[in-house]
């Protein structure tokens, strides 16, 4: 079964929300924590037993595990094993972008059958070109994983680049543009990342073939009603993500504040 027939299917089984493994620092302090990798290995764990039978998707930040080093990485590799064990997807934020045998590489780091870091979809960023992602998008499709491209993210800073123009659009419209035009010949594998912060998205997403991963909700300002004014039609079609206000008020009433988030989303008809 393909990455979106399985996002699919998930989804309506748990309702449309991804809850963001980000073990910074101050989640840590948050839930009573030092910072160790003992302690950001209790915290990320702990997240992913709280919500285990709940949550259809989780989005772990490979950079707060790869500060920690190798012990780090080891407890990302445990952190993915517990989100298969618990029937939910992950989605490994790792914002990969490079060209021939490296992206192979980066895509069988974490796209492989056999290897321990693999996700069932992961972040890369277009800015070598949406053709240098083609060995990651090709191991995706092969292994029924998915691909999110950066687009539009939520930071202020994204928008000198995202939105410089080139004669017929937008840098992030490009972006859009092509995986809609390859999305047929890759089973739907490829979403694309826009940030929930923006009163304009300064793309057009209205006829988008695959999963819009929405950062964002929550802590920066985005909110589950404000998607639907924003994207439209392509409503159906987001997966909004929380991380900071479901993770960051510490373990206490944890699946109190994603059980909210996700009666948020539906009320918003997501």
């Amino acid at each position: 079964m393909g990455y979106a027939a399985r996002l699919r299917q998930i989804t309506t089984r748990r309702g449309n929300l991804c809850v963001g493994i980000d073990p910074m620092p101050s989640v840590l302090s948050a839930w009573g924590l030092d910072a160790t990798v003992e302690a950001l290995e209790r915290c990320a764990r702990g997240i992913v037993a709280e919500l285990a039978e709940s949550v259809a998707v989780f989005k772990p930040q490979s950079a707060f595990f790869e500060a920690f080093g190798s012990a780090g990485v080891a407890v990302l590799e445990r952190v993915l094993e517990d989100i298969r064990q618990a029937g939910a997807l992950s989605i490994l934020d790792v914002k990969r972008g490079d060209i021939g045998s490296s992206m192979a590489g980066y895509a069988t780091a974490y796209l492989g059958d056999d290897s321990p870091l693999r996700a069932d979809a992961i972040t890369l960023s277009p800015y070598l070109g949406v053709g240098s992602l083609s060995p990651a998008i090709e191991q995706a499709v092969l292994t029924g994983r998915g691909i999110y491209v950066l687009a539009r993210t939520s930071n202020p800073d994204g928008a000198a680049i995202q939105c410089a123009r080139t004669d017929h659009a937008s840098v992030a419209q490009h972006v859009v543009d092509a995986i809609t035009e390859g999305n047929p010949r890759w089973d739907h594998a490829v979403g694309v990342v826009v940030g929930g912060t923006h009163a304009d998205l300064g793309c057009d997403v209205s006829t988008f073939n695959g999963s819009i991963l929405v950062p964002g909700i929550g802590a920066q300002g985005g909110t589950m009603e404000g998607i639907r004014d924003v994207f439209g039609d392509a409503s159906s079609m987001v997966l909004p993500t929380v991380s900071r206000d479901v993770i960051g008020g510490g373990r206490d009433d944890l699946g109190r504040r994603a059980e909210l988030f996700l009666a948020n989303a539906q009320v918003a008809g997501l």
